[in-house]
């Protein structure tokens, strides 16, 4: 028995009713009340009654200027953000040594989770033995990263490494490790206190659904975490989304996150917070708020709230935890005042409404998560992509299914909706179904446990018959690491004939993310991708067309195949067994390949010079760490268009033999057909540097014909890549700048998005707007995030070589929140205008002035 549940509701709490009105403290909403009762706990005596009078003001408008402290109680990672944070350590903790200072002194102060599941790649497939296989590649390919991390656990008390096979990271998180309330002295004596914490994915929101306060950030910010560096954040503007109704037969939580995604994205919410309540929360179990929740990063929300209340503490049951820990948090929400209440309305920055019974089946695609596409509307959203006429032999549709994968933490972490996928093979299966030979199929759950429910629902053998055997617990083709695509598919990508389409059960469909030659992709539940893979063709209606034929030749409709919402539940009740979901990860946690690596003992990692893994960066070294701020004239490097997301700038999958990164790979030694992918080379900065902004979708208009990541050198006239120009114009003592418009930096939280920025040379980005986690990042890097008004004509697109930009970006111009810009164009004309400084904390501004995260580390440890 834990140490909460012996204390039980005998524990005292931290009563914020005692310093604040009670009616303000009950017209707050639930995250408002959360983040109070972190500054009531965690703050000095000075900053908690400051921040707490802002936060009771902030109920006038709804909206505050003023700065909070958050201090989570835990920080999440996954494997390929923790490593290049890790690295980051490694090379910190050299520099310290090399000074005289104690290196083991750079270790974080706070408990670091770190989940192995973003490496997986679906190589293996459609047989009983993928999970196998698969995992087996995993550990030979990436067994030098693997070790760095285990050196990393091993000298560093408060790093724990949740070892590959046990799940995705989000999923670890609400099966394992969210207590919801947990035990924390204050002031020397044990306190009951809400169970809050940060992830370094964007997807760390899905937690919210538990009623866990937590969000996303990057891994340059999670560094100033781990070192007890204050976290910072504006009084946050807080949107509710009243929910009414319950959801319709047929209907599943997939189809409502997409709604929730298209409608917020709609009304603009970056930066947000999003808080649920209304009569309908009580209607949706916690996957189902799960599944939502983990949408925040696609509606752009900093999180998708859903408070505590009966729902959750069944869920708590049904993973395992006791009866006594139940009770524990309960009480203690009740007595905070943190219970969920259906008819209350809290006070919003605004609302708006959403009938669950209003929400039709649907999918988002084919390039955005937040494009809502009716099932009935898909011939026609395809009809616009205008195909090559297929006027061949080929027995393959215009728009034909490439990928067909059941993956991410977004759906599969909710059996419900694995129950649902493994009833509608069944009846395919039954009918003698078979799915198109061109088409991968995959099932990667995000947790072992769900292979669990699977089996005893008796299951298995349904999903294998029609492709979709279980290849592994990871991320899989949500991230990228989608492997090779069939032959068939490959060649008629390539020939251009047919636009290849990924259905996924994931949470991103931006061209390429999926796989660097699918440009189309529908995000759906995953029974829906079961059917998709069926019926081999993106482009039908498949609520009034033929998903297929079965054995007999007769014509199979959804609603053939499609399970009842009764059917779906009494098979996933039956099915769940909470004591072995505890079990299945214990089961999973043993990996001998894992225990048997040779890991160093040493304070200072023994970096290997002919490593194509793990190489030391040059952050913590001193000319990187010092300040890009400076009154400077500026050559635009880059000038792109809207919506440049994370993975265009930075990419997290295959490496191709014949791209920058493959190239130097080869050169030193890797085995051109094993290169792996960009996310296992985060520890690498010369082999991440040559991958930034490779997407084939990146247009850089200062050399529109020139392919990715290329521009033109404005001295000189040349065409070269990114890095020769960027070296060329350091050699010259010429400053660069990168230009953007809408929504830059959406996505993932990848720092190597950041990082590459800085090792270009780049001392600003302007952009339209930033989306709020790589906003955090290019600050983390000393990078100034620079809005550029509305009323500038064109956002700068129109930016030619030999353009140059005159920015007064020095200390006190970023105290004061606007840079004054100069454009000189190369025909003598000139464009005034103060762009506004994207810090919105002190510690943001801080950060720039110090040139970042780690100089500001690197200057704590030293004393300077």
């Amino acid at each position: 028995m834990s140490r909460s549940e012996q204390c039980g509701s005998e524990l005292p709490v931290v009563d914020v009713e005692q310093r604040v009105d009670v009616d303000v403290y009950r017209q707050w909403p639930t995250v408002i009340r959360l983040l109070a009762e972190n500054v009531t706990r965690r703050a000095d005596p000075d900053t908690r009654d400051r921040a707490l009078r802002d936060m009771a003001r902030w109920l006038e408008t709804g909206s505050s200027d003023a700065e909070i402290p958050y201090a989570p109680g835990r920080l999440l990672m996954h494997d390929t953000t923790s490593t290049p944070a890790l690295v980051d350590i490694a090379a910190m903790r050299d520099a310290v040594a090399a000074r005289g200072g104690d290196p083991t002194a750079l270790s974080p102060r706070l408990p670091v989770e770190v989940s192995v599941d973003h490496s997986l790649a679906v190589e293996s497939f459609g047989r009983r033995d993928a999970a196998v296989v698969n995992l087996a590649h995993d550990m030979r390919r990436n067994a030098e990263r693997y070790r760095f991390l285990s050196w990393a656990s091993k000298t560093m008390d408060t790093v724990h490494i949740n070892p590959p096979g046990t799940g995705i990271m989000h999923t670890i998180n609400l099966e394992q490790l969210a207590t919801v309330v947990t035990v924390e002295a204050v002031d020397g004596v044990d306190h009951a206190v809400p169970d809050m914490m940060l992830g370094t994915d964007s997807h760390t929101p899905m937690i919210n659904g538990l009623g866990v306060l937590g969000w996303g950030i990057g891994g340059l910010e999670a560094e100033t975490v781990m070192f007890g560096m204050p976290t910072t954040l504006r009084v946050p503007e807080v949107v509710g989304v009243r929910l009414t109704g319950a959801l319709p037969a047929g209907v599943l939580a997939t189809d409502l996150a997409l709604v929730v995604t298209h409608r917020l994205r709609d009304i603009g919410v970056t930066g947000e917070f999003v808080e649920f309540f209304g009569p309908g929360v009580s209607a949706l179990t916690v996957g189902e708020r799960a599944v939502i929740a983990n949408m925040a990063p696609e509606y752009g929300a900093t999180t998708g709230f859903f408070p505590v209340d009966a729902r959750t503490l069944d869920y708590l049951a049904d993973t395992g935890r006791s009866v006594e820990h139940c009770d524990l948090v309960e009480s203690v929400t009740r007595r905070l005042g943190l219970w969920f209440d259906p008819d209350a309305v809290p006070r919003f920055t605004r609302t708006i409404d959403i009938d669950l019974s209003a929400v039709v089946p649907s999918v988002a695609g084919p390039r955005r998560p937040q494009d809502l596409v009716p099932l009935t509307d898909l011939p026609a959203t395809f009809r616009a992509e205008a195909p090559s006429p297929c006027d061949d032999d080929i027995d393959m549709p215009a728009f034909p299914i490439a990928i067909a994968s059941i993956t991410s933490c977004t759906n599969t972490s909710d059996p419900r909706l694995l129950v649902a996928a493994g009833l509608v093979a069944r009846r395919a299966r039954e009918r003698g179904m078979r799915v198109p030979p061109y088409v991968k199929t995959s099932l990667a759950p995000g947790s072992p446990s769900a292979a669990g429910v699977l089996e005893r629902a008796g299951l298995v053998d349904d999903l294998s018959a029609v492709g979709f055997d279980i290849v592994g617990f990871g991320c899989a083709t949500c991230i990228g690491n989608s492997g090779g695509l069939p032959r068939e598919i490959a060649e008629v990508a390539a020939d251009g004939t047919r636009k290849p389409v990924a259905a996924l059960s994931g949470n991103r469909n931006f061209p390429g993310r999926v796989h660097p030659d699918l440009e189309l992709g529908l995000l759906m539940s995953p029974p829906m991708v079961i059917v998709f893979a069926l019926a081999g063709d993106a482009a039908i209606d498949p609520t009034a067309e033929p998903i297929g034929v079965d054995a007999d030749g007769r014509a199979v409709m959804l609603a053939d195949l499609w399970p009842s919402p009764q059917e779906i539940d009494a098979l996933t009740e039956s099915s769940r067994r909470p004591r072995d979901v505890v079990g299945d990860f214990v089961s999973a946690s043993r990996n001998p390949a894992w225990d048997a690596l040779d890991v160093p003992d040493e304070p200072l990692f023994p970096w290997d010079p002919s490593s194509t893994a793990l190489r030391r960066p040059p952050f913590a070294d001193d000319d990187f760490a010092r300040s890009m701020l400076g009154d400077y004239d500026a050559h635009p490097l880059l000038v792109l268009g809207d919506d440049i997301t994370t993975d265009h700038i930075s990419p997290a999958g295959a490496i191709h033999v014949e791209s920058p990164t493959g190239r130097y790979l080869v050169e030193r030694g890797a085995a051109p057909g094993d290169l792996n992918v960009y996310a296992s080379r985060r520890g690498n900065w010369e082999a991440m540097l040559r991958g930034g902004f490779q997407n084939k979708n990146v247009r850089n208009a200062l050399a529109p014909d020139a392919g990715p990541a290329h521009t033109v050198h404005a001295p000189t006239g040349e065409v070269m890549t990114l890095p020769e120009a960027a070296d060329r114009y350091a050699q010259d003592g010429d400053a660069v700048v990168i230009v953007a418009g809408e929504r830059y930096g959406m996505g993932s939280s990848r720092d190597w998005a950041a990082k590459l920025v800085r090792l270009l040379g780049v001392r600003a980005v302007l952009a339209r707007s930033f989306e709020r986690i790589h906003r955090s990042n290019l600050i983390g890097v000393g990078v100034l995030p620079l809005l550029i008004p509305a009323d500038v004509d064109g956002g700068l697109q129109d930016l030619r070589p030999g353009d140059r930009l005159h920015i007064v970006g020095t200390a006190d111009t970023v105290d004061r929140g606007t840079v004054a810009v100069v454009v000189h164009r190369a025909d003598g004309s000139e464009l005034r205008f103060d762009a506004g400084v994207a810090a919105e904390t002190d510690l943001d501004r801080r950060l720039l002035r110090r040139g970042g995260v780690i100089p500001s580390i690197l200057d704590e440890q030293l004393g300077r």
